[in-house]
């Protein structure tokens, strides 16, 4: 009785173990969809997607990212927008199926709430620009288990830039991603092939956006949020249009500060010529500094722009001053009756004694002795004549000597101060 019954169970189990394989063999046979096939899979009784991949030791998950565009609200901003798919690879001996299937793949993008995912969230970025949820996707789950998950994101980074050292500064922009709910033991994160590099895509586009640079690393440890949890950190670092900037800001500012040197030219009198030179050269530069200012980041300390802003406006000031002055000296009343000849050194009235035919200068001598009356002869008969004492420039002469100063020493002295800018900001970097 004993022995019937042991070989009857042994018969009922044999007969239930082929009964599954040919079930089996029935699910992933040739004829049968990638949903059919998944739903026999994801089955409660065989697949609980709130438990962790069953592989030996830890779960490696690994990341690539393929930049599609890049984008920046204007010149000046501190704000990148980029776009990009982040493509993650796990494996999950759970969803492996039979090579009698014809499928290489399956697209399990109408499973996903049902197939355990990597809980990835991005730190250290900004924003997002779409929602939290990706609404762009792709999952496939391959014959061996491995699955792999694409999805799009949009990002707006928060960069950081030497806004000290503006427009000539390069940003840059972080963002990093880590599992929100796994430590490292359980989870760990590699960057697909150990690249260094992001991928860019062929039809990569990009507005006000020029990225110089870029990298993917683990995240340093002063840099993760959580030292105990994986994590990787995307690098990008852009630079400015500089010229853009040298087109509208520093060549305009050249021409305004130089065309306040041609005053050095006119006639010192040229009061009218001279003042509207000053005047407008002034009010083009306040309106042109003012109307890029207000598209520039605040910030509290000394910017380039500011230094650039404030030695043009002194340039072209003190040009105005030195016509103040030249005006001022010119008008001067001169002293001891000198008179002013072009091209002459000034005399005083009287102190020339010519006769009326044009004979030379006679003057007083004093080495002369014992004669009755005065002793007159010319200055150039070897006689000891009385030393004159010099008598000062005309104001004239003086005036037109300042400007004739003012046409070196202020272009040079602005030259120098283009060439230490621009050396000093590394502008041509």
């Amino acid at each position: 009785m004993g022995w019937s019954c042991v070989v009857a169970c042994a018969v009922a189990f044999f007969l239930m173990l082929n009964k599954v394989s040919a079930l089996t063999s029935d699910i992933f046979a040739a004829g049968k969809s990638d949903k059919e096939i998944l739903d026999n899979l994801l089955k409660n009784s065989r697949y609980d997607k709130r438990l962790l991949p069953p592989v030996d030791g830890v779960l490696t998950v690994n990341v690539s990212v393929l930049l599609l565009s890049l984008a920046s609200p204007d010149e000046s901003s501190l704000k990148y927008e980029v776009e990009f798919l982040l493509q993650q690879q796990w494996y999950d001996p759970r969803l492996r199926y039979s090579n009698q299937s014809h499928y290489d793949f399956l697209n399990a993008i109408h499973h996903h709430e049902d197939i355990w995912l990597p809980d990835t969230y991005f730190i250290m970025h900004g924003d997002f620009k779409d929602p939290i949820i990706p609404m762009h996707f792709a999952l496939r789950i391959y014959r061996n288990g491995t699955i792999n998950y694409l999805m799009r994101r949009h990002l707006i980074l928060s960069c950081q830039g030497r806004l000290n050292i503006f427009p000539f500064d390069d940003p840059l922009c972080s963002f990093a991603l880590e599992s929100i709910s796994y430590e490292q033991s359980a989870i760990t994160y590699v960057w697909k092939n150990d690249e260094d590099t992001l991928r860019k895509s062929p039809s990569l586009t990009t507005l006000n956006a020029y990225l110089i640079q870029n990298q993917t690393i683990p995240c340093p440890i002063k840099a993760s949020w959580r030292g105990n949890y994986s994590c990787l950190k995307v690098d990008l670092i852009f630079t400015r249009d500089r010229s853009f900037y040298f087109t509208t800001v520093f060549i305009p500012g050249i021409i305004l500060v130089t065309s306040s040197f041609i005053t050095f030219w006119l006639e010192w009198n040229a009061v009218p010529a001279r003042v509207m030179i000053g005047v407008t050269t002034m009010l083009n530069f306040f309106t042109t500094s003012n109307g890029f200012r207000s598209t520039l980041p605040v910030v509290s300390n000394l910017t380039a722009m500011n230094v650039w802003d404030g030695v043009c406006m002194c340039f072209i000031y003190a040009s105005l001053l030195e016509f103040v002055c030249v005006n001022y000296v010119g008008r001067k009343r001169p002293l001891h009756n000198v008179v002013y000849r072009p091209g002459e050194n000034p005399v005083t009235q009287g102190d020339k004694k010519r006769d009326s035919t044009g004979a030379a200068d006679l003057v007083t001598c004093t080495a002369c002795t014992g004669a009755p009356g005065p002793c007159t002869h010319t200055t150039n008969n070897g006689g000891v004549s009385e030393v004159r004492k010099k008598e000062p420039p005309h104001p004239i002469r003086v005036a037109k000597t300042i400007d004739v100063i003012a046409r070196i020493t202020f272009p040079t002295a602005y030259a120098v101060f283009l060439i230490f800018f621009f050396i000093h900001y590394k502008a041509f970097s």
